[in-house]
């Protein structure tokens, strides 16, 4: 491992102690889908517990109030679990943010639930990769650094419950604990499975409109009705047109309807847009509010939009390019290679990019196949990809560039 320092050597031996396979496998057995309370208490809990041995403080923090619209169109609140916080020598001249999540997208009733080895070296579960591995390769790694001294380094975690459905709870915490760093790690699992990172990456909005029509029976005096599910059919319609290169849209659900005989007078349309960029998020923005604008006037209903861009595009700007470097740099160093794609997916690192930090957000290990029951972990990942963490950070802590 030509290249790294005595201290670096001495990060990377640290780092083939700690039991990374052992914490994966106990922490893939707890449910902790991103609406079941309970499993995300206790994962939250064990987590607490396990980064207690860091030398900062360790809280875990509630969720910040989040309402969704029912398929009715009323508001209600919608809970989240607590997230961890932890923070560690807040006045070291270089500050850092690690971040990752304990939530998965798999529910308490989802029958894919157990821990099990898929072939000799590669482990499956529910979470193994996304991201339960990666909080083991974060810790493990900020072990490693804490054990060779770095007194000049101060950073902040934060592994938050509700990454799967947008951080909507966490994203106060995520904005407050960016503030003022250096840089950012997020622990994603890598783009894919050779190690490749994630670069790019586009933004991402979740909106649900709500259509409010008039009912009115449907052979007497249809006329005097406006039909509310016609009115959310065009507009999704209106809204799939927007696709192009820098824009995808899907219309994904339309809630609403009732007895043939009857015109109905509520639904509610659910879409998602991804812009590539901040400029083609704020055409889209645009765009959206005249089909809103356009459909109301046309079949004479009231519009009412929830929702928005919870995930900002992410490009791969200036200064998240050295970082990308620097963490090539340091996997030459180890014997490993790294290189990095755009990708279509949003995560934490889009949120974390919006406040100025530049943020490599796959840090976490080598796998495949997430959300869905197919996934895996290549478990000899752990200990390359804590090593890879460690060194990156010892070189953030000595001031090179980022």
């Amino acid at each position: 491992m030509a290249g790294l320092t005595r201290i670096e050597e001495e990060a990377v031996a640290h780092c083939a102690d700690a039991p990374m396979l052992d914490q994966v496998s106990r922490w893939a057995a707890v449910n902790s889908g991103s609406r079941h309370l309970e499993g995300l208490e206790r994962m939250a809990t064990e987590l607490a517990d396990a980064f207690a041995v860091l030398p900062g403080k360790v809280a875990l923090e509630d969720a910040a109030p989040v309402k969704a619209m029912a398929v009715d169109g009323a508001l209600a609140p919608v809970a989240h679990g607590r997230n961890l916080h932890v923070v560690v020598r807040p006045d070291a001249p270089v500050q850092l943010l690690f971040t990752g999540h304990m939530d998965t997208v798999f529910g308490a009733d989802h029958p894919f639930q157990q821990v099990f080895w898929r072939e000799q070296g590669v482990l499956g579960g529910p979470g193994v990769a996304d991201m339960k591995s990666g909080i083991a390769v974060m810790l493990a790694a900020l072990r490693a650094v804490e054990a060779v001294g770095a007194k000049q380094l101060g950073y902040e975690i934060v592994i938050n419950s509700d990454e799967e459905v947008g951080s909507a709870g966490s994203a106060p915490l995520l904005v407050a604990a960016a503030r003022g760093k250096k840089a950012a790690l997020t622990y994603e699992p890598s783009a894919l499975p050779d190690g490749t990172l994630a670069g790019a990456r586009p933004g991402s909005g979740n909106f649900s409109l709500l259509v409010e029509g008039r009912s009115a029976h449907a052979g007497r005096n249809p006329e005097e009705g406006r039909n509310a599910l016609l009115a959310a059919a065009d507009l999704a319609l209106r809204l799939a047109a927007l696709k192009r290169p820098g824009l995808s849209v899907n219309p994904a659900r339309i809630d609403g309807g009732g007895p043939n005989n009857v015109v109905p007078d509520k639904a509610v349309l659910r879409v998602n847009l991804r812009p590539r960029t901040p400029d083609d998020q704020a055409r889209a923005e645009a765009e959206l509010e005249a089909a809103i604008a356009a459909v109301a006037a046309q079949h004479d209903v009231r519009i009412h939009r929830h929702g928005g861009f919870g995930r900002p595009p992410k490009p791969l700007d200036a200064r998240a390019q050295k970082l990308f470097e620097l963490v090539r740099r340091a996997g030459a160093d180890l014997g490993q290679e790294i290189g990095w794609r755009d990708t279509g997916g949003v995560c934490d690192g889009n949120n974390i990019a919006a406040c100025g930090v530049p943020v490599v957000d796959t840090m976490g290990a080598r796998g495949g196949a997430i959300h869905s029951d197919q996934e895996f972990l290549i478990v000899e990942s752990l200990a390359e990809r804590a090593r890879l963490s460690a060194v990156t950070i010892l070189r953030l802590a000595q001031g090179d560039a980022a």
